[in-house]
């Protein structure tokens, strides 16, 4: 997307993202994500929870005219993925759900 000129917005659901939810081996595409991003919000949360990722959903679809979810479709909880696709859809807001043919979610 960006390579297309696209534009690319992050909203962290707590101040200590990076810290305490990104895995050692992810964290230089993270960086440079972050870095490439015209717009950061960080939610005004120490730690992650359900309450900080109801928030960062929340600001993400205040901000958006189409939602694009990378996504199983399989349920979650609130703040999860399936919770803010329901949530833009009760909206209105357009959404495109991306799962790639023979992509299976990771374990543990």
């Amino acid at each position: 997307m960006l390579d297309v000129g696209g534009q690319l917005e992050v909203v962290l659901p707590p101040q200590n993202y990076r810290e305490r939810k990104v895995k050692p081996d992810h964290a230089a595409l993270f960086d440079s994500l972050l870095g490439r991003a015209g717009t950061v919000r960080v939610m005004d949360f120490d730690d992650a929870g359900r309450e900080a990722y109801e928030a960062a959903n929340e600001a993400m679809l205040s901000s958006c005219d189409r939602l694009v979810a990378v996504w199983d479709g399989g349920a979650g909880g609130k703040g999860g993925t399936g919770a803010v696709v329901e949530l833009a859809r009760t909206r209105d807001v357009p959404v495109d759900v991306v799962w790639p043919e023979g992509a299976a979610r990771k374990q543990g």
